[in-house]
């Protein structure tokens, strides 16, 4: 079962989370809290999955974020955000959130978006793609994220490549012939020698670094 928690200072918003990810039979809302209460309430609850508002009157989403990403075992954060908040996508992608959702998404999308976070997936709506990968690109380009890849394994640089379509763990496992553990241990050894940085920052990586074929924002 995979535990859900929901940080919004809007009721209503936290109400409508909770009905639409209610119908999915593998996945638990434990907790829905402002941002004033939710460091510890998340912790507490130990939830695998959050979805944080970005922007909030008491506590913004970028503290709330610095405060799970903290824990010793933090847990997966999307970032809920609308069409006027640009400003805020790359400071949460660089303090390590995973994924980023308009608070409007399809109900579907957003139960699928829930189960590749909980998988080690990554996952950006459309709507937001441009703003998120064209802020980072300000700092990341080409020769820069070609020199970063250098220092990887062959092997490595192929999952770099699959982290680039947007795929979770899982099923770079299923496409590579590999044990989900072993390509956790890849990942996890990539994204330090590519100086600590999340999934999506390493798919935006790839991506600038010519690793991926075709366009990967379809895959997310």
């Amino acid at each position: 079962m995979i535990r859900v928690a929901v940080v919004d200072d809007e009721r209503l918003v936290r109400s409508g989370l909770r009905m639409i990810l209610g119908t999915a039979p593998d996945i638990e809302m434990v907790a829905d809290c402002g941002g004033a209460e939710a460091v510890e309430t998340v912790l507490r609850c130990a939830a695998d999955v959050v979805l944080l508002d970005i922007r909030m009157p008491d506590v913004d989403g970028l503290t709330v974020l610095r405060g799970l990403r903290a824990a010793p075992e933090p847990p997966a954060v999307a970032m809920l955000t609308t069409f006027d908040a640009q400003e805020y996508l790359t400071a949460a992608l660089r303090e390590g959130a995973a994924g980023f959702l308009l608070k409007d998404s399809d109900p579907e999308q957003l139960v699928r978006a829930v189960r590749t976070l909980a998988e080690g997936g990554s996952v950006l709506d459309p709507g937001v793609t441009r703003a998120v990968i064209g802020g980072y690109l300000t700092a990341e380009d080409q020769a820069s994220a070609t020199r970063a890849v250098s220092g990887l394994t062959p092997r490595e640089s192929e999952v770099l490549a699959l982290l680039g379509e947007g795929l979770a763990n899982a099923q770079i496992a299923g496409r590579m012939g590999l044990a989900p553990s072993t390509v956790k241990d890849h990942v996890r050894a990539l994204l330090g020698k590519l100086g600590g940085i999340n999934r999506i920052q390493a798919a935006i990586v790839a991506d600038r670094a010519g690793l991926v074929s075709g366009d990967p924002r379809g895959a997310w």
